[in-house]
């Protein structure tokens, strides 16, 4: 089990005005002495000397859809044991255009290279999860990830098919047209690709193969850019602290610059960039759909003060009204024990925007606010 000092309680979002510091890379990317509020605690900072890399199987999706028996029992096993291990792995021959996704990576220049104050049009207001956020100032005052990021909306609704382009136009004026029409690019290709990986991960669980591609079929997902500044005293902060995703599925690409690291086997063990993959790994909301037979896992991203680290995640979540059930024949499988009670994503996604800072206990965190609430509801 994972050491019990990295569990944090239950934390409510302070109020903004009582927190007015600001993170604005361009200046303390240059700071010798970083700001108390990003300093972490002995035990949770990097370590000095790394572990080995994390074992994280590459499957060829080309191969798994050609049909060939072997290719498929081939990814069905490496994702199977991923999945019941630490809950990641990565994708190649995935389909997604090579240029699409360099364009993608590029143009976020043009957003986190502005000034600080014309970022701030894309604010992220306290308990919502779109916009812009300058570390987490306006929710916390303590352990602040070392990074900046730029969240989205996407839907597949033939309705909103401009979804993210129109945001970017509405938030950021006409002079990011571009910038939104890559953005939306990109959603709608991995959008593609995390349906496909459901069809895979369906197979590795034993159930119908178009089970869980039709539940995510109307998802409401988020896109995340993430931007980690070059830092004077990476030893003291981290980029992103541990936690597991509470989302449903994650797919990462990473730049070249290392900085992801998983905690497994009582270990943080990095995970290297490779050109041509995706990194997958498993969110709190799909364990819960497995009824745990996959593994949500705990990971973190570290800093260094060299390079600017940049990453693009997908993460696909269920329509926000959708309640999160596993099929029958997981439960039979468990002795007909479920693991985690029914819940509906948005009530999910509410709890870790304004009751909870999200740790490596948030879905049992979830599962007890959810058993409470209904004891107070029937008394």
């Amino acid at each position: 089990m994972p050491p019990t000092i990295l569990t944090s309680p239950m934390i409510v979002s302070p109020p903004k005005e009582t927190n007015p510091f600001v993170f604005d890379a361009s200046i303390l990317k240059n700071e010798t002495n970083i700001p108390s509020q990003f300093v972490w605690p002995d035990h949770e900072k990097p370590q000095l000397e790394p572990s080995p890399p994390l074992n994280v199987p590459t499957i060829d999706l080309q191969a798994f859809f050609s049909g060939e028996p072997h290719a498929i029992s081939n990814a069905v096993r490496l994702v199977n044991d991923a999945c019941k291990d630490h809950g990641f792995f990565q994708v190649s021959n995935h389909g997604v255009d090579s240029n699409l996704i360099d364009k993608a990576i590029k143009i976020m220049d043009v957003f986190f290279e502005m000034p600080f104050l014309e970022k701030q049009k894309a604010q992220r207001k306290c308990g919502e999860n779109y916009g812009y956020a300058s570390s987490f100032t306006n929710r916390f005052t303590a352990k602040l990830p070392w990074k900046e990021t730029l969240s989205f909306r996407y839907v597949p609704d033939p309705k909103c098919s401009n979804i993210v382009q129109d945001y970017f136009l509405n938030v950021l004026g006409e002079d990011f047209n571009e910038f939104g029409k890559v953005c939306q690019e990109y959603s709608e290709a991995m959008n593609k690709l995390s349906l496909d990986i459901m069809e895979l991960l369906a197979m590795s669980l034993g159930i119908k193969q178009f089970f869980l591609k039709d539940f995510y079929e109307d998802n409401d997902s988020i896109v995340r850019l993430n931007y980690y500044p070059t830092c004077q005293q990476p030893d003291l902060t981290l980029g992103t602290g541990p936690h597991c995703d509470p989302t449903s599925l994650t797919i990462l690409h990473q730049d070249d610059v290392g900085g992801l690291e998983v905690f497994f086997n009582e270990k943080w063990h990095p995970v290297a960039p490779c050109p041509g993959t995706f990194v997958v790994n498993i969110g709190d909301t799909l364990m819960a759909l497995s009824n745990g037979l996959y593994k949500s896992c705990l990971h973190r991203a570290v800093v260094n003060n060299e390079t600017p680290r940049k990453s693009i995640a997908y993460f696909l979540c269920p329509r926000m009204d959708k309640v999160v059930k596993p099929p029958k024949a997981l439960v039979e499988n468990n002795n007909n024990q479920r693991m985690y009670p029914d819940f509906t994503w948005s009530a999910f996604l509410e709890f870790t925007q304004k009751h909870y800072r999200s740790d490596m206990n948030t879905i049992d965190a979830f599962s007890r606010w959810l058993q409470e609430s209904k004891e107070i509801k029937t008394t």
